[in-house]
């Protein structure tokens, strides 16, 4: 007897028992976000910048009267290894500040002979005599001075485009204060005093130059080169006081506002058709503005107007000893100037800084800033910025600053106020509909950055941030 049920067939794989999502969601509402945008980072340097509202669209900066003298770097070029200094970069040594001859600072250049050092040796002996003025090409080179118990102490180090023994050219008989040691295999320039003398001798301008700088008096400054204000203090009695008056740069410098601009473009159809459930309009907006804040702080770190590495005066610029940068190093950076309250760096550089740390077993603070953890050390935050440049050779910099204006720190600036303002130093403004149903909008944002004496900035240079230990 056969049974007048049969089995069922299985359905095939291509057969559809219900709906496709695919088609489901021609019906549904989907949930959406607004637009993202890889580009925004955390900008710390524009959030803790104390911002001065500037009204009439630059900021002077008035400082008691310097002197400055011979305090630049040189400059070198090369062809193959063969190294000369730019004739024009030799004014930058005090004894030739000022000298105008063309002709005889290129004579001069070609005077000085190439030497290639080898690291740990001997640059210039503490206790010999100062015969020689050396120009570092390349590498650096460490300065150990003496200390109490004749100790050794480490002065600084020297690096590519500064110099030791300058007093040669001046005809000083004067002794190395500090040994010079090379820290790298370094490439130096170096012109004996005799050959200067021999130059000098044939050179009519630049006896002159020389006779008129020693002649001319010394004028009096601070230890910072500042014009010095004569003071009596500890005196007894009714001895006469000294009369004197505070001296003002004349020329003082002034720093413009910059600008970051770009036309935004919206079809009027997209504006009208398609502004549920998000704005289209808004969004483009909101996004423009975010690319042109990341621009803001590129500028503010690398413009060479008014970027904060450029500006930073070179007496606060010094390298790493080693090259990654450690927690002497930035013992070093903290040293040079009263009160930092901020740090920034790379990304990379923070990383390479605290592998040292490790290695060391040091474990620095982790504070709570604006609800973010980050990382301290000696007290004073270090904030990721992503806007300083690291090298083709894996090299960056660490800035170290004193902001604000009551303590003669580091400013941003921006209007005072803009028509059509947007946010804080950013405006929109209308440009109208053209003839292609465009609506253009200008979005413009005005920024720059001030520092207010020379010590309110540092930058620890030439650090490394490929180095790990095994």
């Amino acid at each position: 007897m056969t049974s007048t049920l049969e089995p069922q067939t299985a359905p095939s794989a291509r057969s559809q028992l219900s709906l496709s999502t695919a088609a489901a969601r021609n019906l549904a509402t989907t949930t959406k976000s607004v637009p993202q945008m890889q580009e925004i980072s955390s900008r710390w340097l524009q959030r803790k910048l104390p911002w001065v509202s500037v009204a009439g669209g630059s900021y002077r900066v008035n400082r008691r009267l310097s002197y400055t003298l011979g305090d630049g770097l040189l400059t070198f070029t090369n062809v193959g290894t063969a190294v000369r200094v730019v004739p024009a970069e030799l004014t930058e040594l005090p004894a030739l500040r000022g000298f105008p001859d063309e002709e005889v600072l290129a004579a001069l250049a070609d005077r000085f002979e190439q030497r290639e050092y080898r690291a740990g040796e001997v640059l210039a002996e503490f206790g010999s005599v100062v015969d020689e003025v050396l120009l570092i090409a390349h590498g650096k080179v460490d300065q150990l001075g003496v200390g109490a118990y004749d100790s050794a102490v480490r002065l600084g180090i020297l690096a590519d485009g500064q110099y030791l023994g300058e007093q040669a050219l001046a005809g000083a008989d004067e002794i190395w204060d500090y040994t010079a040691r090379a820290v790298t295999p370094v490439t130096v320039l170096v012109l004996t005093a005799e050959e200067f003398a021999r130059f000098r001798d044939q050179a009519e301008p630049l006896r002159t130059h020389l006779a008129a700088r020693r002649s001319a008096a010394e004028r009096p400054q601070n230890h910072y080169g500042e014009a010095e204000i004569a003071l009596a203090a500890g005196h007894v009695g009714e001895p006469m006081l000294p009369a004197t008056f505070v001296d003002y740069e004349l020329s003082p410098r002034e720093y413009e506002l910059s600008v970051a601009q770009t036309v935004l473009r919206v079809h009027t159809r997209v504006a009208d058709l398609y502004n549920d459930p998000m704005n289209q309009t808004e969004q483009q907006l909101r996004l423009t503005v975010e690319a042109l804040r990341e621009r803001q702080e590129y500028e503010l770190v690398n413009n060479p107007d008014f970027g904060l590495l450029h500006n930073a005066d070179l007496q606060q610029r010094i390298h790493t000893r080693t090259g990654p940068p450690t927690p002497d190093d930035l013992d070093e950076l903290l040293s040079m100037r009263r009160g930092t309250n901020l740090i920034f760096a790379h990304p990379k550089a923070i990383s390479a800084f605290f592998r040292e740390c490790t290695r060391r077993r040091i474990y620095p603070d982790v504070p709570i800033v604006n609800g973010h953890k980050v990382l301290a050390w000696r007290g004073v935050p270090i904030y990721p910025c992503g806007k300083i440049p690291v090298s083709d050779v894996h090299t960056t910099a660490i800035l170290a600053m004193r902001t604000g204006e009551e303590e003669q720190g580091v400013v941003g600036l921006r209007p005072a106020a803009l028509p059509d303002e947007y946010a804080d130093g950013l405006n929109v403004r209308f440009m109208g509909v053209n003839d292609q149903a465009m609506m253009a909008y200008l979005v413009s944002a005005y920024y720059s950055a001030a520092v207010l004496v020379p010590d309110a900035l540092g930058v620890l240079e030439n650090v490394q941030v490929g180095h790990y230990h095994d």
